[in-house]
């Protein structure tokens, strides 16, 4: 019986900021962000905008199209958590309507988490087959202004519906995993933004990738000349293509800059203008690749490694399945994408400076352009969300 993922959308924010504007305000040249780490643009989330909203507005299509039915298992991945207790989930399986009858838990573990998140549902499934189980990643990447992290920001959700006979991508059993604790990159409690050791943090990237696919390697007998695509955890779209170049390297496969560009550059074009997603960069990048790939991929192996810092990473593989381009929200993204509104850079400090109460007084925000749902306000310290779908 295959198992995998059946459907994927994403959102991300409707704003965003061009890092040539970025650029222009650290007085750098914008080639050290377009050509050195290969990133165009990045999501900014308004004040009413949250890993919540984006995760319900990742959802949604779904819940048009009658897709959650006999969901039920909703795993919550992210590393931008907004209680210390109630599961993020929680709130999305309310604004969704969902079933009543549905197992729902947060993850954590950086950006790695919705892999966790993926392999748990396949055991679900592999347990009730004609149920299904939803995996929503959903993040906002945040450094301090001026920070060697700043242009990696980013937001995003990704969600995927987890099913027996998958239309999209079914998932081999075979997996590479490999943990080590180090502190490469980490966000204490008492922070909202993260600390980054970058040099240190692609070292060990490297490193677990090199690791996993050993482990993956020795169990599945492939070899990377078996895969038609590869999609990584991207922080940065050129960290994909170092990691793919290091991999080659490592294991005495030629590789040329064409080469490189016919396996990688499909699955980093929706990461280059929406920034990392952290929990969901991997999956942004499968979306990516899925929905603009001019090649019909079906029967194509997709090579995926997610590494979340701290650390734990996993290189694992799915194949394409025939017909997978008529279960698609590529439309609907493009759209989205198109749509977006470019912010100034004062607005986008603005928005950065902003901060959400946290002494649980009565705060009604103003309204900006989400989503169908949006963070409406806190109230005697519940933070409450509002659906603007008629």
């Amino acid at each position: 019986m295959n198992i995998g993922i059946d459907r994927i959308s994403l959102h991300t924010s409707n704003y965003f900021v061009d890092l040539r504007t970025i650029a222009e305000a650290r007085s750098v040249d914008s080639d050290k962000y377009y050509l050195g780490i290969g990133q165009e643009k990045m999501g900014i989330p308004p004040p009413d905008e949250d890993v919540v909203t984006l995760a319900a507005s990742a959802a949604y299509p779904l819940m048009q199209d009658g897709e959650l039915e006999n969901v039920e298992l909703l795993l919550f991945a992210t590393e931008s958590g907004i209680d210390y207790s109630k599961a993020a989930g929680i709130y999305v399986h309310g604004l969704l309507e969902m079933n009543s009858r549905c197992r729902t838990v947060e993850l954590k573990q950086a950006c790695y988490s919705a892999t966790a998140g993926l392999q748990l549902a396949i055991g679900f499934v592999a347990r009730n087959p004609s149920k299904k189980a939803l995996v929503i990643a959903s993040d906002i990447a945040r450094y301090e202004l001026g920070s060697p992290g700043e242009a990696t920001q980013g937001c995003g959700a990704v969600a995927m519906l987890v099913t027996a006979d998958p239309r999209l991508v079914a998932i081999d059993s075979e997996s590479g995993f490999y943990t080590e604790d180090v502190m490469d990159f980490w966000r204490p409690n008492y922070r909202s933004e993260a600390l980054v050791d970058g040099k240190y943090s692609t070292m060990v990237y490297i490193h677990t990738l090199i690791e996993s696919w050993k482990q993956y390697a020795e169990l599945s007998g492939r070899t990377l000349a078996d895969f038609g695509r590869f999609c990584y955890h991207i922080p940065f779209t050129k960290m994909a293509e170092k990691a793919h170049q290091k991999l080659c390297r490592k294991f005495k496969v030629d590789i040329d800059k064409d080469t490189l560009t016919a396996l990688l550059d499909e699955s980093l074009r929706y990461s280059r203008i929406v920034g990392n997603c952290y929990a969901g960069s991997t999956y942004l990048g499968l979306t990516s690749l899925l929905d603009t790939a001019e090649e019909d991929l079906a029967g194509k192996r997709i090579g995926l490694y997610s590494y979340g810092s701290g650390c734990v990473g996993e290189f694992f593989s799915g194949v394409v399945q025939p017909g997978y381009r008529e279960f698609l929200y590529a439309d609907q993204h493009r759209i989205l994408l198109e749509n977006r509104t470019e912010l100034t850079y004062q607005q986008y400090e603005d928005i950065f400076n902003y901060a959400v109460p946290t002494d649980g007084e009565e705060y009604v925000f103003p309204q900006y352009k989400t989503g169908p749902f949006r963070f409406s306000g806190i109230s005697r310290h519940k933070r409450e969300y509002e659906s603007l779908v008629d």
